[in-house]
């Protein structure tokens, strides 16, 4: 795998955002086989990075160990070092698996982290449901003893400099309220919510609405289950977003139609793995919305996948580890470009 997971020529469809790069902010969706890495660099020059993808050769069972076998935390550090980031000043966790938290204690060696955001602790029944959460949290709690830590609510907002970045969700809660712009009754509701197919701590992550002007951005780590339905019906908390890093890396358990209805996104991500994520019953769900436009960081190899085109997908197999990059403007137009390709996609302003 190359370093320089961002290099390429750029092939530009429709009209280019503004050039102006001094007010943009840039979200890089880091291919980490069906974990979660998503890096963040604002225009206040601050950066803060979603979870950090698998230990060690990125397995379940792995565990940290020789930074030369540590192929998450490497992934991060280059992606990093290609965007011009030294340090990570927020690191957040949105839930205590292994394939977000896993790859922590060896980032940490790569590269220095600030504060460490979460929701504080992990149930002892989460090891019945995930074999090792339990000792993957310990590892990463080592590390966040070593920084500043944040435990924020439902409602809480971060101190990330030039955006406003609000908590949607947390340890199993909900925000109570609507955030401006949204509110009104979601006709789409079921009488109930999907089952979360992990029932312990998926339910708990921290969810993120992440705003720049009038670009936003929806992260919900893999929030499922009661506190996913909770923000869309029977009201719709969250109101519409320009960017959707679709929950639980598109399982079929987040694939309630009530959820588009109320975010709808005009990009929708997959942080799906090659055998990982990227349920049929997600990609038929995302078909059914044709306002939105859907990239996925692997093309899903299951015999029943409806994988989107090739142009839009960053990895056709497990041999490369290329990423997505969102780059945002404050009148909320915004790219996305496939690494693999070159190829960028602009989203006018609203």
């Amino acid at each position: 795998m190359s370093g320089r997971l961002w290099s390429g020529v750029v092939a530009v469809l429709l009209v280019v955002a503004p050039l102006d790069s001094a007010g943009m902010l840039e979200i890089y969706f880091i291919d980490v086989e069906g974990g979660q890495a998503t890096l963040i660099a604002t225009p206040g020059g601050e950066t803060m990075l979603v979870d950090a993808g698998y230990a060690g050769r990125g397995m379940f069972q792995s565990k940290a160990g020789d930074l030369r076998d540590a192929r998450d935390a490497q992934r991060i550090a280059a992606t990093a070092r290609d965007a011009g980031v030294k340090r990570i000043d927020y690191l957040l966790v949105t839930h205590f698996h292994q394939d977000h938290d896993g790859g922590v204690p060896e980032l940490a060696q790569l590269i220095p982290i600030g504060t460490f955001i979460d929701h504080g602790t992990i149930p002892e029944e989460a090891e019945k449901t995930v074999a090792g959460a339990l000792e993957a949290f310990a590892a990463y709690s080592a590390v966040r003893g070593r920084g500043r830590h944040l435990e924020p609510r439902p409602g809480d907002r971060l101190p990330l400099k030039g955006v406003d970045a609000v908590v949607v969700s947390s340890g199993g809660a909900t925000i109570a309220r609507s955030l401006p712009a949204a509110g009104e009754p979601n006709r789409r509701c079921s009488p109930s919510e999907l089952a979360a197919a992990e029932s312990v701590e998926n339910p708990r992550s921290t969810g993120l609405l992440l705003q720049f002007g009038r670009f936003r951005f929806l992260d919900l780590g893999d929030l499922t289950g009661r506190p996913l339905y909770n923000l869309v019906c029977p009201s719709n908390h969250i109101g519409p977003v320009d960017v959707y890093l679709v929950a639980h890396h598109g399982g079929r358990d987040a694939a309630d139609s009530a959820t588009l209805t109320a975010f709808r996104p005009r990009a929708a991500i997959l942080n799906n793995g090659a055998v990982k994520g990227g349920d049929p019953e997600m990609f038929t769900l995302l078909r059914s919305v044709p306002t939105t436009e859907v990239w996925q960081l692997h093309r899903a190899e299951r015999r029943d996948a409806a994988n989107f085109p090739d142009d839009q997908i960053a990895n056709l197999d497990e041999s490369t580890a290329h990423g997505i990059k969102v780059t945002a403007y404050r009148d909320g137009s915004f790219l996305v470009r496939n690494a693999r390709t070159g190829l960028v996609r602009s989203f006018p302003a609203r």
